[in-house]
Parts: C-alpha cells; structure tokens; sequence
C-alpha cells in the first residue's frame, strides 16, 4: 500500500508566512525580518507550492488569507512562539524585552528614565513602540503594554501600576504673575487654557472638561484656549509660560520635582483619573528580561512617590507599594 509521504516545511518559510499573515503584508513581512518583499514572496510560493493550495488571496488591492491560510497562521504562530519562547529559556538569549504604551506616557514618563534601566541591566535592549491605539501584544510581537484601563475591561494578564492624577499646572512664573496671579479656578478667566482632547467610546474628551466635572465646580471660560493633538506637547508649552494646563500625574512627576511646573490651586484640586496597568503577552511570563522591566518600573513607581509633593500623595491617598505584587506565574502557582 502507497502512504503520501508527509510534507516537511521549513521553519525560515514558517517564519516568513507567519509575518506575511499577521501583517497581510509582504512589505511589513520583509522588513520584519530584514529582508526583501521578493524573498517573502518567493518563500510563501514555495510554501503554497509544498502545500498544494494557496494561503493568500487579494481582494480589492488587499491581502487575505484563505481557509487553508487562517489554519496554517493559527498553528504555525503558536508553535513557533512556544518554540522561540523554550530556545530563549534554554540559551538565555532573549535579552529583548519590547513595550507599548501611550505616547504622552512613553515621552514624558517613560523615555526620560530609561537610562536608569539601561544602567541596571546593560545587557538588556528595550524597544519601545508609542501608540495610542489598543494594542494587540501577539500580533505586534509586544511583550508588556502599560495602558490606563476604564472600569470593567478584561485584563486576564495585567496588574495595576499606578493610578493616575489630574490637577492644573502651570509654570512658576506664570502662577505668580503680577497682573494676574492664580490662586483659584476663577482667576483661569484672566489666562490662556492649554487643552488636550481624547477619544472615549467614541466621543471627544476635554481633560479641563473632565476636571471640573470631577471637581464638581463651575466651568471657567479662560481668555483663550490653545488645543494640542498630543498629550507632551501641551507639556512643554505649559513648561513654557504658554497658559495653565492639565497634569496627569505620574506624567509629569519629574517636572514637578524639578520645578519646572506647579500646581497653582493646591492639591485640594486633584481629581482622580483612572488606572495604568501593566499587561503582558500570555506566553511571557517568567521570562527573564520581561521580569527584570517588570520590577524596574515598580521601583521607578516607588521612586516616583517618594519625590512627589507631599500634599499630592496625602489628597490622592497614593503610596508606594511596599512590595511588587506576585507575578502572574507565582499567582497561578498559588491556585
């Protein structure tokens, strides 16, 4: 009796098949891994050549996988991530940990202090991608995303971070003008209003807007108002003298502690935000370099707290955490 001999794939084709798939991109496959889009192309008709039917299907000018192709990407990604995942177990050679977050938060928060990482662990290369979309850790091949999460997300992987604060802030120099100095929400008529607008469920939302609703006080109409499309911009316009803006502490922690910002109302004028929480891909838990970011950003927490103005930690309520929770792994362990 004649048996079909099984068909062998190479794992290089494996590889270029999957990047093609994730992305539904020859293009974006080839410079994920250093290649060029003839090669991927030449890769994914050998592999449908192997396989005897095809993987990919273009409609109206865009990619798309075929049946065979959706079934091929779904064994194919997860056995090459569990492969990838013991070799870096076994070698210890996976010294890469990459991290997604917002880009106020990757600008002001994250990339300032990433030295101290980089001084701590020189043998671990960080990459950091700044995007305000919702991320998809296995799609993008992302590690850890730090994210602020509304009430009621499912976050099976994710322990909270930090919890974010929201206060007015403006320069030193401007808080004490001579003309017209702040001391209280009303004295905002007399000055130019920073503003930044988000995007939540589908509307926009004025971070002034949600601070007096939070602080249940009458909206102030300011002299004029300068509108930024990112959160760092209107940072360092308020760094500048330009007009009173809006902190999202810990955003702008160092700022405060170098004085370059103030906080003109006190912090009976803090309103709490929401939650930034730690999320990491399901398959890299334990991982060494993951870890080692992990308890680095709990210690820049710590140390965070430690040098925040007194009275913003005793209105918020926040405090350092006396140690980093379990991880993930040692809390399904514990189960």
């Amino acid at each position: 009796m004649n048996r079909k001999r099984a068909t062998r794939l190479s794992l290089d084709l494996l590889r270029g098949f999957r990047s093609a798939a994730r992305h539904l991109s020859f293009t974006r496959a080839a410079q994920d891994l250093f290649v060029t889009q003839s090669a991927i192309s030449r890769e994914i008709k050998t592999l449908e050549e192997q396989l005897g039917q095809p993987l990919f299907r273009r409609v109206n000018r865009t990619l798309q996988l075929t049946p065979a192709g959706e079934g091929l990407y779904r064994i194919a990604d997860e056995t090459l991530t569990q492969l990838d995942a013991e070799v870096e177990r076994i070698t210890g050679a996976s010294k890469v940990v990459a991290v997604t977050t917002t880009t106020g938060l990757a600008s002001l928060w994250l990339a300032p202090r990433l030295q101290r990482f980089n001084r701590a662990h020189p043998g671990i290369d960080v990459r950091v991608v700044a995007s305000n979309d919702k991320p998809n850790l296995e799609r993008d091949q992302l590690d850890i995303a730090i994210r602020f999460v509304q009430a009621g997300d499912d976050l099976p992987e994710s322990e909270p971070l930090f919890q974010a604060q929201l206060f007015p802030i403006c320069s030193p120099a401007l808080a004490n003008d001579k003309l017209h100095p702040i001391k209280t929400p009303a004295d905002l008529a007399h000055h130019v209003r920073l503003d930044y607008e988000s995007m939540r469920d589908g509307r926009r939302l004025s971070l002034w807007d949600f601070w007096f609703d939070k602080m249940k006080i009458p909206h102030v109409k300011p002299a004029s108002t300068l509108q930024f499309p990112q959160y760092d911009q209107l940072v360092s316009a308020a760094i500048e003298g330009s007009g009173v803006g809006i902190s999202v502490l810990p955003h702008t922690a160092q700022h405060l502690h170098q004085k370059a910002l103030c906080v003109p109302f006190g912090m009976e004028a803090v309103a709490l935000l929401g939650v930034f929480y730690i999320i990491r891909r399901t398959d890299v838990a334990g991982r060494e370099a993951v870890e080692a970011f992990v308890d680095w950003l709990w210690s820049e927490v710590r140390r965070d707290a430690e040098l925040a103005p007194a009275s913003v930690s005793a209105r918020s309520g926040r405090r350092a955490p006396a140690r980093k929770p379990r991880s993930i792994s040692e809390r399904r362990n514990a189960r």
